[in-house]
């Protein structure tokens, strides 16, 4: 793969699964979408933790009742909610072996986000506390900060991306798997960015707590149990990546 900027756009999500941080330690820089529609019963305002009662969603209260059109960034939380699912957190990862190294700092994150109004602002401080604590040192910028809402709004989603990708100064964009379905080429072509996109794989198994190995859950989980060796565990995806012109065969 080429030297090219690499810039990589997902939509703002609560504390998600291991291959959200992939994507934004591939990336120069990783723009969080949260100009579009917020979806409800969606990655936007929930995910899993592994107990010892199997799997438990943990979801962010938020304000729909009459927005149903409201974007990401337009949501607000309803009530209070973090010291919840701190508790939920510290009652399941409590004896993981590498609680004690991380526990503090993210019990700390989710006090301050408690304070805050607005789903995607909750979403972009943990993301970043997050990332610190996996030591990820790619730069997480909003969608609306870089373009004004107006001229975004005009866009198709496909220009929107490529647009977004051009003013981050991006000559590679790199996409999710589910993009081959809908995502156009031809908005960035004319901007001369390159489309790849990834593919996360077989991602190896680590030792959980409470039975058998579950992927389908929060990067936390595995920050917790295999702490400092978290790397060992995660894919790297500027290599995992295909062209759009391979797709398209």
């Amino acid at each position: 793969m080429s030297n090219a900027r690499t810039i990589a756009i997902v939509q703002s999500s609560y504390i998600p699964w291991r291959g959200y941080f992939d994507l934004i330690r591939a990336a120069d820089t990783f723009i969080i979408l949260d100009d579009v529609q917020f979806t409800k019963r969606d990655w936007r305002s929930r995910n899993c933790i592994k107990t010892a009662n199997g799997l438990q969603w943990l979801s962010i209260p938020v304000l729909t009742k009459g927005r149903r059109f409201q974007r990401i960034l337009e949501t607000e939380v309803a009530g209070a909610w973090a010291d919840a699912h701190w508790q939920n957190i510290r009652h399941a990862y409590a004896k993981a072996p590498w609680f004690e190294s991380y526990g503090a700092e993210l019990h700390a994150a989710y006090q301050e986000a408690a304070g805050l109004a607005r789903l995607s602002d909750v979403n972009l401080l943990l993301l970043r506390k997050l990332c610190a604590l996996l030591e990820i040192a790619t730069p997480l910028v909003s969608s609306h900060d870089l373009l004004p809402l107006e001229e975004l709004d005009a866009m198709d989603s496909s220009t929107r991306l490529a647009r977004l990708a051009e003013r981050a100064g991006g000559a590679l964009y790199l996409s999710g798997p589910s993009a081959r379905a809908y995502l156009d080429a031809n908005p960035f072509a004319s901007r001369g960015i390159e489309v790849r996109f990834v593919d996360y794989g077989a991602y190896p198994e680590y030792q959980q707590r409470h039975g058998p190995f579950e992927p389908a859950v929060s990067v936390i989980d595995l920050l917790f149990n295999v702490g400092k060796h978290a790397r060992e565990y995660m894919v790297d995806l500027r290599s995992n990546s295909v062209p759009l012109e391979r797709v398209a065969q």
